[in-house]
């Protein structure tokens, strides 16, 4: 399975491309992507699944696109928040390919309800070395600027200048259960004119408390859709503040790209396209893209991640493995 695995990645991955690469892996509706500066530095935001149930772990396949791209090492790995679809097995990971440093936003919460797994994760961060990230500050990928907006509740700085938009959404309710999702870091990718969003699971409440009552995001060429495409991740007023050209939903068949998330995507004002990691299975073709964009078409398919390349002009352009078809975006006039 490694084999075929690794068969199929090659030939979209092993060529060398020039920018920024942004592989979006597909963890069956969990969260790993993979970024890959020009200056060989990479940088893995989170880590998929543990082995649950009938779905696989996660680190095999991550290992492996790693390796297909020559990597011998991750640099830099930012896990989100907690919950097990984005932390993974990250000792198991660094028994397959090393990992530098890691980067999280604390402890987990409730402190009462810690799960076993958090144990071994605790003792792996403290012997490779572990950095608590804030709004503000930057992971240190050479050659890109990755600026923290969100991490455990706290929010970026804002801008005096008042967000005129505010006044038209309603802020969802805070869900309050949903705690680690709340606590999630949320990234702001940098590289020359190339920007992109990424807020992990971050919850439609506090997605408006980012851009209101006032934002210092400023507009993105890509969003990755905040909890891989579910509805309570989906905020209007997010995606009218930033503006992306493209929206990319790490989603799984089954988990993630929820139909009624599709209309909220589609209004958000000079929105391109939207690609996917699956085709949603709960919806239909009027709530997915056309399926040269999307990686993964049937439920069984599996392993194979999408690829963006930017450059420092702005322009950007993406690949589907599964097919080879590729679009290119021309920098913002």
């Amino acid at each position: 399975m490694k084999h075929l695995l690794l068969t199929a990645l090659l030939p979209v991955l092993l060529h060398a491309a020039p920018g920024l690469q942004i592989h979006t892996i597909d963890v069956e509706g969990g969260k790993a992507v993979l970024f890959l500066a020009p200056s060989g530095e990479s940088m893995l935001f989170d880590a998929g699944w543990p082995q649950t149930g009938n779905i696989a772990v996660s680190a095999t396949r991550i290992a492996a696109t790693a390796k297909a791209l020559g990597l011998k090492r991750i640099d830099h790995l930012v896990i989100s928040h907690f919950d097990i679809d984005h932390m993974g097995d990250v000792p198991q990971l660094a028994t397959l390919i090393p990992i530098g440093h890691i980067y999280d936003h604390g402890e987990f919460q409730p402190a009462s309800r810690i799960p076993a797994r958090f144990a071994a994760y605790d003792t792996l961060r403290k012997s490779i070395g572990h950095t608590v990230l804030k709004p503000g500050d930057r992971v240190p990928l050479k050659g890109v600027e990755v600026s923290v907006v969100a991490s455990a509740g706290a929010f970026l700085k804002k801008s005096a200048k008042p967000n005129a938009l505010c006044g038209k959404y309603e802020q969802a309710a805070l869900r309050e259960t949903d705690v680690e999702d709340n606590l999630s870091i949320g990234l702001l990718i940098r590289f020359g004119k190339f920007r992109m969003l990424d807020l992990a699971d971050l919850e439609a409440h506090h997605s408006h408390d980012l851009v209101c009552p006032a934002s210092s995001i400023g507009t993105v060429d890509v969003y990755h859709v905040n909890v891989h495409g579910q509805l309570k991740g989906m905020a209007p007023v997010l995606m009218s503040a930033i503006r992306p050209r493209v929206a990319l939903l790490g989603n799984g068949a089954r988990k993630g790209g929820d139909p009624p998330s599709w209309p909220l995507l589609r209004a958000t004002p000079g929105l391109e396209d939207i690609w996917q990691s699956h085709y949603s299975a709960a919806g239909t073709a009027e709530t997915n893209p056309p399926q040269d964009f999307i990686v993964n078409v049937d439920p069984t398919d599996g392993g194979l991640a999408l690829k963006l390349v930017a450059e420092k002009s702005g322009r950007f352009i993406l690949t589907n493995p599964r097919n080879g078809f590729s679009k290119t975006y021309s920098p913002k006039k």
